[in-house]
This record gives C-alpha cells, structure tokens and sequence, in this order.
C-alpha cells in the first residue's frame, strides 16, 4: 500500500463500488442482458471498459492492491462516467496528482463520452484543443492507430507531426503543407483562447519553435483558425487512402472536441470504412512500423 493510507484505500475501494452501481450498463454502451443480480455494471464490466485485468479491480473495490497509476485513475474515471469533481476526488484518494487540464490525463466530460459510446459504426474519438488524444472507439483505433496512451509533449499530435516525420505518413505527401498550415493556425487560435500564462500551450510553441524551422516560418505567418471540419485524405497501411470528411464537436470551454470522420461524398470511402471495421485494429498495429525505445509514431491522428 505503498503511498496510500489503509484508511483512503478502503474509501477509494467504497466510492468505486458506489460509482459503479448507479450505472446502468446502456449507459456505457453495454448490453443489459439478463438476470443481473447487482445494481448497476459487473466488476469484470468496469475492469473491461478501463484496460484493467479483473482481479485488479477487484482488488480495488476491496481496498486492496497496489496504488493505481494516474492513467489507471483517468481510464477509471471514464469508465465510471465520473463528474470532474468526482474524478478529482478519486485522484486525491489515490494520493495522485490532479491533473492540469488540457493534458493527456484531462476529464472527458460524460456527455462527450455518452455520444463517442454511442457512434459504433464511424471513427471517433476525444480531442484536446492541443490535439492531445483522450479516448478513441474501435474504429478510430483500427483508422488512425492508438493514440490515447502516449504520455509528454509526445502526446500532441501538432508536436509529433513538427518533430517525427514518420508521424507525416498518414497523409499523402501532397496533402502534407496544407496539413502544417492548418494545424498551426488552429494551435494559434487554442493559445489565444487559453490563459496568457497557461504553462503548456506556452512550453509547446516554445519547442516548436526551437526544433522545426517549418513550425517556426507557419507561426510568423499569424494565421489563426480552428478546425472545425476538414475533408481528408488518411494513408492506411492496409487498406490504403480513404478520403474522409472531418467533423468536430467543441465543448463549452473549448478544450476539448468531439472528431469524427465520414465518408467523403462521391468517393469509395464509404465501402473502405466498412473495410476497416472488418480489417480492425489487430492488423493495424501489426502492419505499423515501430520505432526504437516508444510506441509506434506511423498512425496518428
């Protein structure tokens, strides 16, 4: 119990038995099935929705085990459909840090989850204003590769496309100046929507401009507009290109968006999304080219 009191073990394991039996499984998209004995989700149904085995959450609710990791807490929180005062709380049980908002560990509002639960049959998922990647379906997974677990400046996508070329291979080269440009005028208008003194759009444009010479000539430019629908053309690694409309869904503050893609009218893209669901995100990792000492950089979004 390295880290934690016997006393908030015990009360971290109490609120997750709470949180997890005033939720009905159609909230979370599961079906409802029958002779359910407990109110709310299963166990195994929790574990299942966060990526945790399940005796570890068992051992959890039990008030057991080792500490969770602050990625086990954010999965947790999300599984649970937890408010951003709830997750906030559940980290402090834990003795973790509560994240800043905006980062890769940042709340994805429930309503946000419910609708990204809710679209089964196109790629979606949960954006920052930074393009940090909170959350993904099978389908976005399978299309862009998985994003949601990368830690650091690497988990923006503006970051990696300025700084790791093989990141560029999910669009044709042709499409590559047009992708920087937007990319940046839209990192110019999520700075300027944010705090003068918000430490982490701040570090970001910093680097950037230390490190890409391109990232620096775009910025001088002062081109700003967000992007709030885009028709693109995304490279697969198996399939091959599937030109798909980009759309986005913004929250209230604006830092965080709701992406999806659909195919691009009068295009083949609509039998090739379909493709997709079939080919899943088994062959998709599998077909990625790794890089030495991290996670695959090939597919991202």
């Amino acid at each position: 119990m390295e880290g934690m009191s016997a006393v908030k073990y015990a009360e971290l394991g109490a609120f997750l038995r709470s949180r997890r039996e005033r939720i009905r499984p159609s909230d979370v998209g599961l079906p409802a099935g029958p002779r359910r004995r407990v109110p709310g989700l299963r166990r195994e149904e929790v574990a299942q929705l966060a990526g945790a085995s399940v005796d570890y959450y068992n051992e959890l609710e039990r008030g057991a085990g080792s500490q969770p990791s602050e990625q086990m807490i954010a999965a947790l929180a999300r599984a649970l459909r937890l408010s951003a005062d709830e997750r906030d709380y559940l980290y402090r049980l834990a003795d973790r840090p509560v994240p800043v908002q905006g980062g890769a560990a940042s709340h994805v509002h429930p309503g946000m989850l419910d609708l990204l639960g809710r679209m089964t049959s196109t790629p979606a998922q949960v954006i920052t204003d930074l393009h940090i990647t909170l959350v993904q379906n099978p389908l976005a997974v399978a299309l862009v590769g998985d994003q949601s677990g990368l830690r650091g400046p690497r988990a923006s996508f503006v970051h990696r496309w300025f700084t790791e070329p093989d990141t560029r291979l999910l669009y044709p080269e042709a499409d590559h100046e047009s992708q920087s440009r937007a990319l940046v005028a839209d990192l110019r208008a999520a700075a300027a929507r944010r705090d003068a003194k918000d430490a982490e759009v701040g570090s970001m444009i910093r680097t950037l401009l230390a490190v890409s010479p391109e990232f620096a000539a775009l910025w001088a430019d002062h081109d700003v507009a967000f992007r709030r629908d885009d028709r693109k053309r995304i490279v697969h690694p198996t399939i091959g290109v599937i030109e798909v409309n980009c759309l986005n869904l913004f929250s209230e503050d604006g830092r965080q968006r709701l992406l999806w893609f659909t195919p691009a009218v009068g295009t083949e893209s609509a039998g090739l999304l379909e493709l997709l669901g079939v080919v899943g995100t088994q062959e998709v990792v599998s077909a990625a080219p790794t890089r030495t000492g991290g996670r695959s950089s090939r597919r991202s979004g």
